[in-house]
């Protein structure tokens, strides 16, 4: 399933009611749908819900890969907000407690409602943004979890923000602040100077290494 479409329904039940056997419900022995009930190596570190509280799940990294935020038009438009705060995880690190029959599935560059990765996961009942799925990765939002402790809410701070000439609002927070995807696109002048300056050093050493 995963580099294939998937035709399950994305109506809150796919037709299954809750089961998890049979060659239909495959998905939902694989990262990052399984249960890890019986898995004595996967430890809770955070516990996470939608709004009407039927998709509940856990995670067990202390810390995300990395957090950002997204101000392109897609994440604004399909989470209703200025920008997507995202936080990137291994697919293992997440544990669904409730709700594999209650997901939906949005690919947003076909516009389809079938499981095709990468695409965006949300709970089917309150339409509330789970998750991105990627191929390897997956994107959570931190506004789902409920955190314990302002330490834990640190743990998620944003490294930097991504497609920042599409802003709805200025951020004056001395992150790096990039045109498109980070690391793969220019620092505008609001980032700070050591950033901007790091960054060209990168890209000089990355032309001499193309001339020799």
């Amino acid at each position: 399933m995963a580099e294939q479409a998937s035709t399950y329904r994305a109506n809150g039940d796919n037709g299954d009611k809750g089961n998890t056997e049979g060659e239909h419900n495959e998905w939902k022995h694989r990262a990052p749908y399984k249960v890890h009930d019986n898995d004595p190596n996967f430890h809770a570190r955070y516990e996470a819900s939608c709004h009407c509280g039927k998709v509940q799940y856990q995670l067990s990294r202390e810390k995300p890969l990395d957090c950002k935020y997204c101000h392109c038009t897609t994440c604004q438009k399909l989470h209703g907000a200025p920008f997507q705060w995202a936080a990137i995880f291994h697919k293992e690190d997440i544990n669904f407690t409730h709700g594999h029959h209650d997901l939906g599935w949005y690919e947003s560059s076909e516009k389809t409602t079938v499981h095709k990765l990468p695409c965006k996961v949300s709970c089917a009942y309150c339409r509330t943004p789970i998750m991105d799925e990627g191929r390897n990765m997956i994107l959570l939002f931190p506004t789902l979890i409920n955190f314990k402790s302002p330490e834990d809410r640190k743990n998620f701070d944003p490294s930097c923000h991504m497609f920042y000439p599409r802003r709805i609002l200025d951020i004056n927070d001395g992150k790096p602040k990039w045109s498109g995807i980070n690391k793969d696109s220019e620092l505008i002048d609001d980032s700070p100077e050591q950033d901007k300056k790091r960054k060209r050093e990168e890209d000089a050493s990355e032309g001499t290494g193309q001339q020799s």
